[in-house]
């Protein structure tokens, strides 16, 4: 019985890791790949995350992402929707590593990768939205939940909102003619940021580096 509770206890600790692995991971890319380009190649920020694909990053943009897909292709839940939110959200995150964001001056090819990129990127964006106001806020205890797992799902749901309105604001940003001046202040990259960290946090709260009980 001792022995089947401990390996019951380290799959626990395991799949804790794995979540805050992921956290980490999300909560850190835009930093680093905004810091990482300003130390080894140049000063300034791109105009998206996607961006420092042709970057000196773009290695690490790419590497995290996969990372960040196999770690969710692991994920498991409460049931089949966690297995296929995790699975959709690992093929989403894949799509995005690698079908780069159209560049400056695209082939008809790239233009079509591009396109395949945007639909990729937003459909993982959605996936992890769903996870933070839906799946996150699941619970084996209904009506029984502790003070901590209350706060958890208040969390989750501000980190899953965070995620959606930062999309509708690309969107109308992605509506704005190209001399706007908001333009100049590189708004894609800030909202995917935000996104992007809003999803690590619903992470790292779920792997209980926040909030823990």
């Amino acid at each position: 019985m001792n022995r089947q509770a401990t390996f019951d206890d380290s799959l626990v600790l395991s799949y804790l890791g794995l979540r805050k692995a992921i956290g980490i991971i999300g909560t850190a890319l835009p930093f680093v790949l905004a810091l990482g380009k300003s130390f080894i190649e140049s000063p300034g920020i791109e105009p998206s995350i996607s961006a420092y694909y042709y970057t000196r990053m773009g290695d690490v943009l790419v590497g995290s992402l996969c990372a960040i897909a196999v770690f969710l292709m692991s994920y498991r839940g409460y049931g089949r929707a966690d297995r296929a939110g995790g699975v959709l959200a690992c093929v989403f995150g894949v799509g995005v590593a690698l079908f780069p964001t159209t560049p400056e001056h695209p082939t008809p090819a790239q233009s079509v990768i591009g396109v395949l990129h945007l639909l990729s990127a937003a459909a993982f964006f959605l996936t992890l939205a769903y996870f933070s106001l839906a799946l996150f806020r699941k619970t084996d205890s209904p009506g029984q939940e502790t003070h901590g797992k209350i706060n958890r799902n208040r969390v989750y749901t501000a980190c899953g909102y965070t995620i959606l309105a930062c999309l509708a604001a690309i969107v109308v940003v992605g509506q704005l003619p190209d001399g706007s001046p908001v333009r100049q202040l590189d708004p894609l990259f800030w909202l995917e940021s935000i996104a992007v960290v809003a999803f690590g946090v619903s992470w790292l709260t779920k792997g209980e580096a926040i909030l823990k009980d």
